[in-house]
């Protein structure tokens, strides 16, 4: 039995988000064409690099510099153009518009002015570099970049360091190294990590291990590219008795003793039941 590819739709008026590859031309998506093709306008951060990706293709859209020093008024000329019945596609210089990249703004103002906003999913190295990293994937946050500056950096750490999920992070090549220090410093050694550097590209590389290990790896020294770090869990230390029965206190002045025991269960991950009969006992010697 044959089959085929179903074939385009045509694309009515409104934003597009489009994803582009992130190192890899042949990461393009099919919707993803048709949308450049059909566009009006296509938004990109670098012209020039948007402008490589099209002319793979074949296709002549339009293209405009979008980025945080034009932003203001080429959201009026973007606006104007969506009331006139046009197709925008706004891309960034690769992968998933609006992650870690501008084009925020604009997204809400054209929903809140009532115009179709489409995503055009595709490429994502945050996505790709959490694949392959061999760490929890059912729970994630990402973070953008770190501060420059190591006293920045470590205080930055330190409220990501007890967040009971997967870190997915960028980093440029120069940083690198005094990031996995830093790293190291405030998760301490044994926290498992990935450095995911050129996905889809050339030189792709994938350095697991211990943060210990891969402060010490020759290959992280400063390596070129685009850089995705990864790194494990953390756990946060259980709560002490004095630490409830604080949290309790400052509850129940506010609170019954059941909200108050139901309040600090959720704040400190304790047995409700627990919690309860200690706010009567406080209640009761009050």
């Amino acid at each position: 039995m044959a089959f085929t590819a179903p074939p385009p739709k045509s694309v009515s008026p409104g934003l597009y988000l489009v994803a582009t590859p992130i190192g890899n031309l042949r990461d393009i998506t099919l919707r993803a064409l048709d949308v450049l093709a059909a566009a009006d306008l296509v938004l990109a951060e670098d012209t020039r690099v948007t402008a490589r990706l099209l002319n793979a293709y074949g296709l002549r859209s339009k293209l405009a510099r979008y980025d945080e020093h034009v932003a203001a008024t080429v959201e009026a000329r973007v606006l104007e153009a969506l009331a006139e019945g046009q197709v925008i596609a706004q891309v960034s210089d690769a992968g998933t518009p609006l992650i870690s990249d501008p084009g925020q703004s604009l997204a809400r103002a054209a929903a809140d002015a009532g115009f179709p906003v489409h995503p055009i999913p595709g490429a994502s190295s945050v996505l790709a570099a959490l694949s392959i990293a061999g760490l929890p994937t059912e729970r994630f946050l990402f973070t953008g970049f770190l501060p420059p500056k190591s006293g920045a950096r470590r205080a930055r750490l330190t409220e990501l360091a007890a967040t009971p999920a997967t870190l997915v992070l960028f980093e440029t090549g120069p940083r690198l190294k005094a990031s996995l220090d830093d790293m190291a410093a405030v998760f301490g050694p044994d926290r498992p990590a990935a450095v995911c550097r050129e996905l889809t590209k050339l030189h792709e590389q994938s350095v697991r291990g211990p943060l210990s290990n891969l402060v010490q790896d020759a290959r992280l020294n400063a390596p070129r590219g685009e850089i995705v770090v990864v790194i494990g869990p953390g756990r946060a230390e259980a709560a002490s008795a004095d630490d409830a029965d604080a949290a309790l206190r400052q509850a129940l002045d506010r609170l019954s003793p059941a909200d108050a025991a139901s309040e600090v269960a959720r704040q400190l991950g304790l047995n409700r039941r627990d919690l309860y009969r200690r706010a009567i006992a406080m209640k009761s010697d009050g």
